[in-house]
């Protein structure tokens, strides 16, 4: 960031990272900062769930398919960036994640 002389300030850093630094930069730090929110509740789950013994085909292949999905999606934000292509494959990791959750609790209270 100071090679491209970006203000570290908490409400100047985001407009400085998007001005100053190029795409290609940017984009994958943006992508970093991404993987630390949605997937922190995929890792507990898909721990909770472990724990629990809930490690049927179902529960991996939904846990397998949320991870594939983040992947593309963290490929795709990191090269051309596709803003709708990003926000598809955003919204069906959602939806996977929020199955795999709603099994979990299933599983658990019943």
């Amino acid at each position: 960031m100071s090679k491209y002389k970006v203000d570290v300030s908490p409400d100047k850093i985001k407009d400085d990272m998007a001005n100053k630094v190029p795409a290609s930069v940017h984009w994958p730090a943006e992508n970093y900062n991404h993987l630390m929110e949605q997937p922190t509740q995929f890792y507990a789950i898909a721990l909770a769930m472990n724990q629990m013994g809930l490690t049927d085909s179902t529960s991996v292949k939904l846990a397998w398919t949320y991870v594939g999905l983040r992947i593309v999606h963290s490929l795709v934000q990191s090269t051309n960036n596709k803003i709708m292509v990003r926000f598809q494959l955003f919204a069906a990791s959602s939806l996977v994640l929020l199955g795999l959750t709603a099994k979990g609790v299933i599983e658990y209270m019943y």
